[in-house]
C-alpha cells in the first residue's frame, strides 16, 4: 500500500504576471515614428480617443544615453504627465526638437485633462519597457517597436 509519508513544507508562491502589449509605430521620419508611438500609447488608455479635445497643451522634454534610451524616456515622461496630478492626455504630440547626436527631444502635446465621465477608460499603462525594443531609421524605413506593461 502506497504511503508517501508527511507532506513537504510549502515553498512556493504565486506572483501576478503582468500582461504586456507591443506598440509598432512608423512614419516618414524617425520623429514621426516616435510621435506615433506615444500617440498609440495614449490611444490604448481610452477606448474612444476621438473624445479627447485639443484645448490645452503640455511640454515634455526627454533625453537618453542612446536612441533606445531616448525613446524609453520620451514615452516614460509622457506617461508621467498622464499619471501626475493633471492627468493630461494628448490627442496629438509634436516633436519640436529632435537631437540625434545628444539624444534629446522637446515635444508638445495638445489635449486636455483626462475625465472619466467624458473619456471612456481603456487599459492602464503601468510602465514602458526596454524588452525587445527595436528602432529602425534608414531610407524608407522609420519604425519603432516598444513593449508596454499593462
Amino acid at each position: 500500500m502506497a504511503h508517501g509519508g508527511d507532506l513537504p513544507q510549502v515553498k512556493y508562491e504565486y506572483l501576478d504576471h503582468t500582461a504586456d502589449v507591443q506598440l509598432h509605430a512608423w512614419g516618414d521620419s524617425l520623429e514621426e515614428a516616435f510621435e506615433q508611438c506615444a500617440t498609440a500609447m495614449f490611444n490604448y488608455m481610452t477606448t474612444d480617443y476621438d473624445t479627447v479635445e485639443m484645448t490645452g497643451e503640455q511640454e515634455v522634454e526627454a533625453e537618453g544615453d542612446d536612441l533606445m534610451g531616448l525613446l524609453f524616456h520620451f514615452l516614460d515622461e509622457w506617461l508621467f504627465v498622464f499619471s501626475a496630478d493633471s492627468f493630461f492626455i494628448p490627442r496629438k504630440i509634436v516633436i519640436t526638437e529632435f537631437d540625434k547626436e545628444n539624444f534629446k527631444i522637446k515635444s508638445i502635446g495638445y489635449g486636455e485633462e483626462f475625465d472619466i465621465k467624458k473619456h471612456p477608460q481603456g487599459t492602464e499603462v503601468k510602465a514602458i519597457t526596454y524588452s525587445n525594443m527595436q528602432i529602425y531609421d534608414k531610407e524608407g524605413q522609420h519604425e519603432v517597436f516598444v513593449i508596454i506593461d499593462i
